[in-house]
């Protein structure tokens, strides 16, 4: 399968971008399966600076790059703490389907 050989080497391939960030350019050197996920992320961190902008009396940049810094961090470990919640219950779904699955077989190869 040489196409999908090369469609995975594609993917693996490294890439300079450049990304604006509170009016400074970044170079970066990404994968380029990621440069969605990066130009959405630089969007998103421009975004909410000036959100902080407007809400709040700060006009220095690296104060409101901190602000970004902390909100994005605590919701990362907000859903980092969900995620074992989320997979037990995820697991118990699956394992009451699987016993219902099989009461299921089991009662129609006795009849």
């Amino acid at each position: 399968m040489p196409g999908l050989d090369q469609s995975l080497k594609n993917k693996m391939e490294e890439i300079s971008i450049k990304v604006s960030i509170a009016n400074r350019e970044y170079p970066l050197k990404i994968k380029k399966a990621d440069e969605a996920r990066v130009l959405k992320a630089a969007n998103l961190i421009n975004e909410r600076i000036k959100e902080y902008e407007q809400q709040y009396a700060v006009s220095d940049k690296l104060d409101l790059l901190a602000m970004c810094v902390m909100q994005f961090a605590t919701e990362f470990i907000h859903l980092s703490e969900d995620i074992p919640i989320e997979r037990q219950s995820v697991e118990d779904s699956i394992s009451a389907l699987n016993s219902r699955i099989s009461e299921y077989l089991n009662v129609k190869s006795v009849l």
